[in-house]
């Protein structure tokens, strides 16, 4: 057996995967592409391992471990994906990016304080004074449990 046979075809199945992963917006079709690359690698290791005459078969073993590693992956991915689609009611892998948190986000703030003891609530209101804002009591946890029994 001519060893080109399995090679172009696993250079093809490579490919497909490859144009599966950059170019795909769904998140289960990006896993199957890769999935499609790993059996690619698979078929390179066996047509190696036959053409090599391997004593071991060391391409045939390690095809094993990288369909066990395989499995694993999927269930992970997939659960991951599952996971994302409940919670976002999509699984497109662009609007997943939206997900990041940056540390400039102003949402972060949840109490209101800059970090330097003012309140930006307090800063906000016309004809306040920054140390007049320091010196009254943070309530804004009282007022938030007031707010929610309400």
């Amino acid at each position: 057996m001519h060893l080109a046979y399995p090679a172009v075809l696993a250079v093809l199945l490579f490919c497909v995967g490859l144009y599966g992963v950059l170019a795909r917006r769904n998140a289960i079709l990006v896993l199957m592409s890769v999935e499609l690359m790993l059996n690619a690698v698979n078929l390179n290791l066996v047509a190696f391992d036959v053409w090599l005459r391997d004593k071991l078969h060391s391409g045939q073993a390690l095809t094993l471990f990288i369909i066990a590693i395989a499995a694993a992956e999927i269930g992970i991915g997939l659960a991951i994906v599952l996971a994302v689609y409940r919670n976002r009611g999509t699984s497109a892998v662009d609007d997943l990016r939206d997900t990041a948190e940056h540390p400039d986000d102003p949402d972060d703030d949840d109490d209101g304080d800059d970090g330097d003891g003012t309140d930006a609530a307090a800063l906000d209101e016309p004809g306040s004074d920054p140390d007049e804002a320091s010196q009254k009591p943070q309530t804004s946890q009282q007022s938030q449990k007031a707010e929610a029994t309400a």
